[in-house]
């Protein structure tokens, strides 16, 4: 837990120091933080549902469940994949390894941005509150993977 709060103000020293994880670690902590990304939908599914009940809420979080825990991880895995051959084109050397460790972990590292923004969404609903945690997320993503990668990369 240091870690992640400490990534939101020294992410590159974190990643840095996290370089020499192993690859099933790496799945944990990809794992653990779409976990954590699928608790904080709970909320907004259960506004959807209270809304709208044609759907009820075990069948939206199934459905979460589904494009959380099942193909999310393809798409991270796809997208860490894509990363060092676009890095390349930058005339930066960055391993498939380093580049699945930035990915994976600047997820982790906003998995309690993304509980802010399942409690925003779920109990004060559309609106400015929404729209900032999920800027708040954003951005925090961006910025932690960007410097996870540039701490990672080296000039070819």
């Amino acid at each position: 837990m240091p870690r992640i709060l400490q990534s939101w103000w020294a992410p590159r020293d974190v990643v840095r120091g996290l370089s020499d994880m192993p690859e099933r670690v790496k799945l944990v902590v990809l794992m653990a933080a779409l976990l954590i990304f699928l608790v904080a939908q709970a909320p907004l599914r259960a506004r959807e549902a209270q809304v709208d009940p044609s759907i009820p809420f075990d069948a939206r979080m199934a459905g979460a469940l589904l494009a959380v825990m099942f193909v999310m991880p393809l798409i991270a895995y796809g997208v860490a994949a894509l990363v060092p051959p676009l890095m390349r084109l930058a005339s930066r050397r960055l391993t498939a390894e380093d580049s699945r460790l930035a990915l994976f972990w600047a997820l982790l590292a906003v998995a309690p941005a993304m509980l802010l923004w399942g409690m925003v969404a779920g109990l004060v609903g559309p609106g400015p509150a929404q729209v900032a945690t999920q800027a708040l997320v954003g951005i925090g993503f961006l910025a932690i993977w960007g410097a996870g990668l540039s701490a990672l990369t080296r000039k070819a």
